[in-house]
C-alpha cells in the first residue's frame, strides 16, 4: 500500500508573513502538530489522506513553483519520499515548523516559529517569533538564525511589538498582510 500524508487544505495565494511576504506561493498545510497554541489558526485533526504523487499533481496545477509547507507541525510527516517528489517539479520549498522536530535536507529554506521548547532543529534561515513579552534574546540565542521577524498575537499587540523592534534593531516586523488584506 502506498503511503499517504493526511493534508489539511492545498491552496495558492501570497506569502503573507516573515522574508517572503508578498511573493505567490502554494501552501500545503498538513494536518497534526505536537503543540497546542491558543492562537493557532489551524484545525489539526481535519484532513484527507493523499499520495506523493496526489499532493504533487495538486500543488503543479498552480504557476508559482514557491511552496510552502505548515501545519500544525509539518516534520510530524514530512520526508524525504515526499520532498523529491515535489522537487522533481522544481519548486522552491519553504517550510514554517516550530522547531521542534529535524528539518529534511531537501527544504530550501526553514521558518522556525518556534513556541515551547525543547527545540530540536538544526537550521534556520529566518525566526519568527509570535512576541508575547517572552524573551526572544533568549529564544534566538538558542535557535540561530539569519533573520529575525517579531510578529503580533493576531494582530493585538501591534504597539507593544513595534517597540520592541525599535529598540532591537535586529528585529523586523512581520504582520499577517494576508489577514489584512482579506485573502487566504
Amino acid at each position: 500500500m502506498e503511503k499517504t500524508y493526511k493534508v489539511n487544505e492545498i491552496f495558492y495565494s501570497l506569502q503573507g508573513e516573515g522574508y517572503y511576504t508578498g511573493t505567490p506561493a502554494v501552501f500545503l498545510r498538513l494536518s497534526g502538530c505536537n503543540r497546542r497554541c491558543e492562537f493557532c489558526d489551524t484545525d489539526h485533526f481535519d484532513g484527507r489522506d493523499m499520495t506523493a504523487a496526489e499532493i504533487v499533481g495538486a500543488i503543479a496545477a498552480y504557476p508559482s513553483r514557491h511552496l510552502v509547507i505548515t501545519g500544525g507541525e509539518p516534520t510530524m510527516q514530512l520526508d524525504s519520499d515526499l520532498l523529491r517528489a515535489i522537487k522533481a517539479e522544481r519548486f522552491y520549498v519553504q517550510i514554517e515548523t516550530n522547531g521542534s522536530l529535524p528539518v529534511p535536507v531537501e527544504v530550501d529554506w526553514v521558518t522556525c516559529s518556534p513556541k515551547t521548547a525543547p527545540w530540536t532543529i538544526d537550521r534556520i534561515d529566518e525566526l519568527k517569533i509570535v512576541y508575547q513579552e517572552q524573551d526572544v534574546e533568549e529564544i534566538a540565542s538558542l535557535l540561530p538564525a539569519t533573520h529575525h521577524f517579531l510578529q503580533p498575537v493576531s494582530g493585538t499587540n501591534v504597539a507593544e511589538t513595534v517597540a520592541y523592534c525599535m529598540a532591537h534593531p535586529r528585529w523586523r516586523l512581520s504582520l499577517q498582510t494576508h489577514k489584512l488584506i482579506d485573502i487566504q
